[in-house]
């Protein structure tokens, strides 16, 4: 069972990740969302890119998944509403385009 252990590795890079961006990025307004350009997008890619076909697909639909989720929990936690929500989800998930095979 692939799933967990996906999921384990996608959180990790974000978990390594995140600190040393958050300590180059120079400091926002506290209504603003400071995101991480598409760093749980490249997770999800790195996290599948031993998978093949049908399951290569599955396992990146069900990580962009979680990824959406939990940016939209960090966007409710800063409390961003409207159209600035929207556009926080996005630029923290990264590009939703087409996921190279």
């Amino acid at each position: 069972m692939k799933l967990p252990s996906t999921a384990i590795a996608a959180s990790l890079v974000c978990l390594i990740v995140a600190p040393v961006l958050a300590q180059t990025t120079p400091a926002a307004a506290p209504t603003a969302t400071v995101p991480v350009p598409a760093t749980k997008r490249m997770a999800c890619l790195s996290s599948t890119q031993s998978l093949k076909g049908q399951d290569k697909r599955d396992q990146m639909q069900l990580c962009m998944a979680q990824a959406r989720l939990d940016c939209l929990k960090q966007a409710i936690d800063q409390k961003v509403v409207g159209e600035a929500r929207k556009s926080a989800i996005k630029t923290c998930v990264g590009s939703d385009g087409p996921e190279p095979q």
